[in-house]
């Protein structure tokens, strides 16, 4: 990994909870799908079940704006804009941040509640992901048993179309482990303690994303 600040993230979650360090290999490699997957303009899909869900839309908000980073326009891309638009929109673009793309599976309320009444509650993260994935795209399923059928379902989708898939989970597998491509393993069973752990691994996994593409190179 060439760039340190991003190592440095890492050990320093490892240093504040080395019950994490079993999981670090994992955490890399979640690391690297994610960003493999922002390098070539994808989508980054989360979605999650109670808290699970609170976190996903967690996630997302420390993504698609600055984290610890300003993440501030660069002139050339206020030039374009202003030039587009044909009209000096400085006063705007000082304010904007750069995002990386990122969609919350349950967000969509009338399109969720539409599928649920009317066609399989168990398929809306699935059925989402198939009209709005593609093929270089990579989701997180969020799930302290690792077996929510609706993340399951949607793990399911995901390999039949070429989108890796990352699952955040507690101690046990669960049936989502055996169709994920990589598995972050919190050290613990009960629901409330694993989520604790979720936590200060995903806000570790975004500050690594935010400074491999904004931070100074």
């Amino acid at each position: 990994m060439e760039n340190t600040k991003v190592q440095e993230y890492a050990e320093n979650l490892f240093q504040r909870f080395p019950e994490l360090l079993p999981a670090s290999e994992s955490i890399f490699q979640a690391y690297s799908i994610i960003e493999n997957s922002f390098f070539k303009s994808k989508i980054l899909f989360i979605c999650g079940n109670g808290g699970s869900a609170a976190d996903a839309e967690h996630i997302t908000g420390e993504l698609s704006k600055g984290f610890l980073l300003k993440r501030e326009l660069p002139e050339e891309m206020k030039r374009e804009m202003n030039e587009r638009l044909g009209e000096n929109m400085d006063d705007i673009t000082c304010k904007l941040q750069r995002g990386l793309k990122s969609m919350v599976l349950s967000a969509h309320q009338a399109l969720s509640t539409a599928f649920t009444n009317d066609v399989d509650p168990m398929l809306c993260y699935a059925q989402q992901l198939f009209a709005m994935g593609s093929e270089g795209d990579c989701i997180l399923g969020i799930s302290t048993s690792g077996n929510a059928e609706n993340i399951l379902n949607a793990f399911k989708v995901a390999g039949g179309m070429g989108i890796k898939r990352i699952l955040l989970t507690g101690e046990g597998n669960g049936k989502c482990a055996a169709y994920a491509d990589c598995v972050i393993h919190a050290p613990a069973k009960e629901t409330y303690r694993v989520q604790e752990y979720h936590l200060p691994i995903y806000h570790t996994l975004c500050m690594m994303i935010e400074e491999r593409f904004f931070g100074k190179k």
